[in-house]
């Protein structure tokens, strides 16, 4: 699953139903975050150098059909298109490139080719990431600290990358590679709870006391022992 910032501005300043208010006006219109499911669903990347690998793989790990447009490839994208992960296509960019995709990264060492995948973008209703060009950006990639199926983003708006990295290096030291099984213990006792006959009330008071604890209580012994925690019971 991948996370975004979106940025909507321009469509909400063409749409006389949405006038912004006086006060967005003056501060600005704010980025509106959301996790998107890219399963299945064909993302291009142009460009095949390091940056993009780094795209091409995070694009990969959230199930993305990932299509490939560049020249030349460097050999860790070489390797994923001989392995049938990515589909690359070794020539230059082209605006007919973009039909038939959902969102598009662009990821060359040329800032004009990446603004002008933005524009062609842009004029097809894609959502596009033209890297370390915030203006040339319909969404913006975060900082994201991984622990299994928990995942923190965090974004600047595109003022302090720095500062963004920093902070994902605090939350990493913060939340301990042990949150991604405790995050699945916790799934695993809300799916038993809500097949219970029980009061919608206490069900979310046991959920909510579950997750105020942390993850030391549910983590498994090294036998691979079930957690010493007990399934709440229903009162």
């Amino acid at each position: 699953m991948a996370f975004l910032f979106l940025e909507f501005q321009n469509r909400l300043m063409t749409n006389p139903d949405h006038r912004k208010s006086e006060k967005t006006k003056k501060r600005g219109a704010s980025l509106f975050p959301m996790f998107l499911k890219l399963e299945r669903r064909a993302c291009l990347v142009v460009g095949a150098g390091t940056i993009a690998a780094g795209k091409i793989r995070s694009l990969l790990e959230s199930g993305a059909e990932v299509r490939v447009v560049a020249p030349q490839a460097n050999t860790e994208v070489q390797w994923w298109a001989q392995a049938g992960e990515i589909r690359w296509n070794a020539k230059p960019f082209a605006a007919s490139d973009l039909e038939g995709m959902v969102l598009v990264i662009a990821a060359t060492s040329q800032p004009d080719l990446n603004a002008f995948v933005f524009q062609e973008a842009q004029k097809r209703n894609l959502l596009c990431n033209a890297v370390d060009d915030p203006d040339n950006c319909s969404f913006y990639c975060p900082a994201v600290v991984r622990r299994g199926d928990l995942q923190i983003a965090i974004s600047t708006a595109g003022h302090s990358p720095a500062l963004a990295q920093r902070l994902r290096q605090e939350l990493e030291a913060q939340f301990a590679p042990e949150y991604a099984k405790w995050i699945e213990e916790l799934g695993r006792v809300r799916r038993q709870l809500f097949a219970r006959d029980m009061d919608p009330e206490e069900r979310r008071r046991l959920l909510h006391k579950l997750a105020a604890h942390g993850p030391s209580p549910v983590r498994k012994e090294s036998s691979g022992a079930e957690p010493a925690r007990e399934m709440p019971r229903a009162r």
